[in-house]
């Protein structure tokens, strides 16, 4: 298994930016497909963003197109997660999560590693 860990969390303002990293080891980075999912309080882990292999393609939930960006630099071992115009909605912890192939999922049960999760929390 491949080890992850998030960082770049914090406390945000509605309309705000956090960008969040995920830094792997363990295993060769480009053979995963790599996602970002979250869990608010009370509510079931949803996917938000995931990455193929060689980031030549992307695929976001609904809730966030067009404000979060994920990217991945495989000379550095890390995924990104670039957060634009947060919403209170969007707070949440938010797992980095690896699959162990090439083409990018959805679905929670399709990732084999996951990281320890970051706090993010947007204030109205």
């Amino acid at each position: 298994q491949v080890q992850l860990v998030e960082s770049g969390g914090g406390l945000v303002q509605a309309g705000g930016s956090l960008r969040l990293s995920c830094a792997a080891s363990g295993r060769t980075f480009s053979d995963y497909a790599m996602g970002w999912f979250r869990q608010a309080p009370g509510m079931e882990r949803e996917f938000v963003a995931a990455i193929n292999w060689n980031g030549g393609s992307t695929y976001y939930a609904d809730s966030v197109k067009g404000r979060f960006t994920i990217s991945r630099d495989n000379a550095k071992n890390t995924v990104y997660l670039q957060m634009n115009s947060l919403k209170p909605g969007d707070t949440a912890v938010y797992y980095c999560a690896a699959r162990n192939f090439p083409i990018e999922g959805s679905a929670w049960y399709e990732y084999d590693s996951w990281g320890q999760g970051t706090q993010v929390t947007v204030s109205s």
